[in-house]
């Protein structure tokens, strides 16, 4: 069975650091592009970061630049959002996202398969 699950979240206070990661099962991550996504509590979710098949091409939203950073592991098969510095602006569902093809976008529709979430709480 085809299975995104991500982990990692927690709560944090404002400059901490979290990893999360997006572990795949069913299908090997090498030929996916993924994205981590957000979502607060009323409202829309939104694209975090993305990381081509290949890693060669990353994209960033623009609130989250020199703070995220994404990468992979084919070997492990898991992808990872690495989150420094992080704000209470953060707090969100953080999901990552597969599509079977190439490229990067944080925009939710070119992704198909969807993992179930992990909370992120940033406070003091």
């Amino acid at each position: 069975q085809l299975q995104l699950v991500e982990s990692g979240g927690g709560l944090v206070q404002p400059g901490g650091s979290l990893r999360l990661s997006c572990a795949a099962s069913g299908l090997t991550l090498d030929y996916y592009g993924i994205g981590w996504f957000r979502q607060a509590p009323g409202k829309e979710r939104e694209g975090v970061s993305c990381i081509s098949r290949g890693a060669g091409i990353t994209n960033y939203h623009d609130s989250v630049k020199g703070r995220f950073t994404i990468s992979r592991d084919n070997a492990a098969n898991t992808v990872y959002l690495q989150m420094n510095d992080l704000k209470p602006e953060d707090t969100a569902v953080y999901y990552c996202a597969a599509v079977f093809r190439s490229g990067c976008t944080i925009s939710p529709t070119f992704y198909n398969r969807w993992g179930q979430g992990t909370q992120v709480t940033v406070s003091s």
